[in-house]
């Protein structure tokens, strides 16, 4: 004799999920993405200054930036530039974290 499969009943009750706070610390996500931080930061400082202050003498060819200014428009890309080096950093620092993490289990 086949046995019938029983008909699933609906809850409103929502399952347990667990926890995911322990793998953000287990790969140093917060310390990576502060590192990640600095160091676009510190890179974007470094380009805007060079660039706008003319670090290294004037460059040829200087254009007219009808809208910002070529202040402003170096400013919106030293922040690019930060936001993507700083994405960059912070991946390669977890994945570090993630395969150092698995070579002790």
């Amino acid at each position: 004799m086949v046995s019938r499969p029983q008909p699933a009943t609906v809850t409103d009750d929502v399952p347990e999920r667990p926890p995911t706070g322990g793998l953000v610390q287990a790969l140093d996500v917060p310390r990576n993405a502060a590192i990640g931080a600095a160091v676009g930061l510190a890179l974007a400082v470094v380009a805007y200054l060079f660039r706008v202050l003319e670090l290294f003498g004037p460059f040829a060819g200087t254009r007219e930036y009808p809208i910002l200014g070529p202040e402003g428009w170096f400013l919106l890309l030293a922040f690019v530039l930060a936001s993507a080096t700083a994405l960059l950093v912070a991946t390669v620092l977890t994945l570090v974290s993630a395969y150092r993490l698995s070579k002790t289990l």
